[in-house]
């Protein structure tokens, strides 16, 4: 994670960001996720339940999470993603840039788009066990309703940020903990 931030950073004094689209906005973006990752890095607690099934794992795996820095909803989940990897040593993760890996994107489409955050998990082997993302299930329920609704996105990133700020990283835990439940 600290490589992920220093790369923000570090490309933010350059006036880009992670991609291609280095408009202002997307610099905007970059600047306010880069506070909320280190907001839920700093603050965000993982629950008791999440720890004990983080502490099941007694085999290797992978956890791949493709990224970039200007995804609102990365930032709300990359920080409860690494606290979980940090309590168990049989966990590597990666971070991967999105439009830098789209043969790996383009594996794990949601609804036909290269949606992010995604975080892949594999065994030691290589199989995938399980992928989550690119947000909660009940938050990318309101998404899909705001979308079909044609609420300008400009609303749409307003109300989500207040339905990840409401949940506090729960149902995140929960539903990649059940993930790794079901391939224990």
């Amino acid at each position: 994670m600290k490589d992920y931030i220093e790369l923000i950073k570090r490309l933010l004094e350059e006036n880009k960001t992670t991609g291609e689209n280095h408009s202002e906005d997307m610099l905007h973006y970059t600047r306010m996720n880069l506070k909320r990752l280190e907001r839920w890095l700093s603050k965000g607690k993982l629950n008791e339940a999440t720890k004990a099934i983080i502490a099941k794992i007694t085999k290797p795996q992978q956890w791949i999470v493709l990224t970039e820095a200007w995804c609102g909803d990365a930032a709300h989940s990359l920080g409860f993603i690494q606290k979980m990897a940090d309590l168990n040593p049989n966990i590597q993760l990666e971070w991967r840039l999105r439009d830098e890996n789209l043969d790996l994107m383009d594996k794990y489409l949601t609804n036909g788009g290269r949606s992010i955050p995604k975080l892949i998990v594999r065994n030691q082997e290589g199989k995938d066990l399980f992928d989550w993302g690119p947000r909660p299930a009940e938050i990318q329920e309101a998404y899909l309703t705001m979308r079909k609704n044609e609420m300008p996105y400009s609303e749409i990133s307003v109300a989500l940020q207040k339905l990840y700020n409401k949940d506090k990283g729960v149902s995140i835990q929960s539903e990649i903990a059940s993930g790794i439940e079901a391939n224990l």
